[in-house]
């Protein structure tokens, strides 16, 4: 059968870029497969998406060579119209692709295009929401949706032209983890129902593999290294060597001296298949590794009592809220969409005022500070960095909130050179903003609120979109700034990054809090998981696989010997 993709010795280069992006790809995709691109920040995988839906060279100009086919044609003779009769694309920002008023007219959109008669139109809108179950929602505003709603719209309005590729650019991004659980198996039902190709581009590669792949391409300084099987790839080194987290089990199972082999199928949970004496393997494993120590007493910093808050659309985003943040803790909030997560933070930042309950700072009262005497104790990082930086240069934006309080330039001077060599940007500092990445933004940010000298930072989604390697450059920059003394407060769907890195989880629920332990406690506690649309760590279900009774100190155990081995 011929493929719908085929790249053969393909290569490409932007017209702004000395080298090219991608070299001597050899890639052949078929219908009704499933297929996942993987790899680090810059390895090619968005610029090999661009050219499977015609955005290169359509939107991205440059240099094509070897050749790329789209169901049997070659793609340099399709516009992009054509290519979008064969290949739709889901992004990963959902709000960046409708169109329509209401969620009908989004999905309807290609059809009114194609100047599609009404009533074929409607019958064939129902049948793609239905698909997708957002038909109860059809005269809704996109803009009222669910993130995952949202996603499934997308998803429709691609699907109603019945299309031979499915392509999802990091579908999971914005999603908490429940829902992000619910699209991949969402994707699974479609590919089922359509037959057809599906192609995902993911940095989270165990919540994919939740269901089944039939190959996983990994992608390295523009070259595929690897085009395999899941089971392929989980049993070699190539995930760990490419800086891609592996899934936790995989590497809880390194730990205990089990060898991971093909024949295993070690892609998910549900097919990896362990003998006695492996399981007894992770048993001693986990008898041998010290019980978790006893957290010492901390000064209390930050109080809320009671807080309620409701916007004026009548949305009432905090009930009754109350909660503590102890001094030099590094801790997390978690919680589903629309949970009141990030209102909570805009009222302890002053960016918004609660109705009712009281909010106290080292023993003093809150609501007697302005926003700009909060942000002196306070600070509060966005989850993307382009929406908080106003300076061309790095070393003034690192400067400007020293010179709007009027500090005196020799004074701002030190303390920005200790900042910028603090956050490793000191080699930067004469550096235009727009040359960094975006996880050398992100640290920008951050040096622009920690040159303040808060004593606690807040950080909305703080990896959000990064790879392994940069989310973990990032986590270890923050870890070593707490070690300093600044308390951390993230807000974060990432439960990798709180089981790793948050000695302590709040997690909120309908505007409420419903849970405040340790993150393992957390994470394997059922209930807690339902309600606030969390995802149980794959440990705690290894753990009863294995017969370990405790799974929840299985899963301390492994957190506290994973700190040692990434920071040794």
């Amino acid at each position: 059968m011929e493929p719908i993709i085929r790249f053969e010795n393909f290569g490409f280069k932007y017209n702004a870029q000395q080298k090219p992006t991608l070299y001597d790809i050899n890639l052949s995709i078929g219908k009704g497969e499933k297929v996942l691109i993987a790899g680090p920040s810059g390895c090619g995988k968005s610029t090999l998406a661009h050219c499977i839906n015609g955005l290169i060279p359509a939107s991205y100009r440059g240099e094509m060579t070897g050749s790329l086919t789209i169901a049997g044609k070659d793609s340099r003779e399709l516009g992009i119209f054509d290519i979008s009769r064969h290949v739709g694309t889901v992004l990963q920002d959902s709000d960046g692709q409708f169109i329509g008023l209401t969620v009908a007219e989004d999905i309807a959109f290609a059809l009114e295009n194609d100047c599609v008669a009404l009533p074929e139109m409607r019958e064939r809108v129902m049948k793609a929401a239905k698909l997708v179950d957002i038909s109860g929602h059809l005269g809704h505003a996109p803009n009222e949706l669910s993130g995952g709603q949202k996603q499934r719209v997308a998803l429709a309005g691609v699907m109603v032209d019945d299309v031979d590729v499915l392509l999802f650019d990091e579908p999971l991004a914005n999603l908490d983890p429940a829902t992000g659980k619910q699209a991949v198996e969402l994707i699974d039902q479609i590919q089922k129902e359509t037959g057809a190709a599906v192609i995902i581009i993911e940095h989270r590669l165990e919540d994919v593999l939740h269901c089944h792949m039939d190959r996983v391409v990994l992608m390295g300084e523009g070259r595929i290294i690897a085009d395999m099987s899941p089971d392929q790839l989980l049993s070699s080194s190539l995930l760990s060597d490419s800086g891609i987290r592996e899934p936790l089990y995989i590497t809880a199972l390194k730990y205990a001296g089990v060898e991971i082999r093909a024949d295993m199928a070690p892609a998910s949970l549900e097919t990896i298949k362990l003998s006695g004496e492996e399981k007894e393997k992770l048993r001693r494993w986990f008898g041998s590794r010290p019980e978790a120590q006893a957290a010492e007493d901390k000064k209390l910093l930050l109080e809320a009592e009671g807080l309620s808050f409701a916007y004026d659309n009548g949305h009432q985003a905090l009930k009754n809220v109350s909660l503590k943040v102890y001094r030099g803790e590094l801790m997390a909030i978690a919680g589903t969409n629309g949970a009141g997560k990030s209102t909570f933070s805009k009222v302890v930042c002053g960016f918004e005022r609660q109705q009712q309950g009281s909010l106290s700072f080292n023993g003093g009262d809150l609501m007697e500070l302005s926003i700009k005497e909060r942000a002196d104790h306070i600070g509060y990082v966005m989850q993307n960095p382009n929406q908080m930086i106003s300076k061309v240069m790095i070393y003034d934006e690192v400067a400007l909130g020293l010179r709007t309080r009027g500090v005196a330039e020799e004074e701002i001077a030190g303390r920005v050179e200790e900042t910028l060599k603090i956050c490793g940007l000191w080699p930067f500092r004469n550096w235009p903003v727009s040359a960094l990445s975006f996880g050398q933004k992100k640290r920008v940010t951050i040096a622009s609120i920690l040159v303040l000298k808060p004593e606690m930072i807040i950080l909305d989604e703080p990896t959000a979109g990064q790879d392994y390697r940069h989310y973990t450059e990032i986590m270890e920059f923050l870890r070593k700034l707490n070690e300093q003394g600044i308390t951390v407060v993230m807000i974060t769907h990432d439960m990798h990054l709180m089981l790793e890195y948050a000695g302590r989880a709040v997690v909120f629920s309908g505007g409420r809090v419903i849970a405040d332990s340790s993150s393992a406690a957390i994470l394997t506690d059922p209930e807690t998981i339902g309600r606030a649309s969390l995802k149980e760590t794959s440990l705690y279900p290894l753990a009863l696989m294995c017969g370990i009774d405790d799974a929840r100190a299985f899963v301390q155990r492994f957190i506290d010997y994973e700190r040692e081995a990434v920071r040794k």
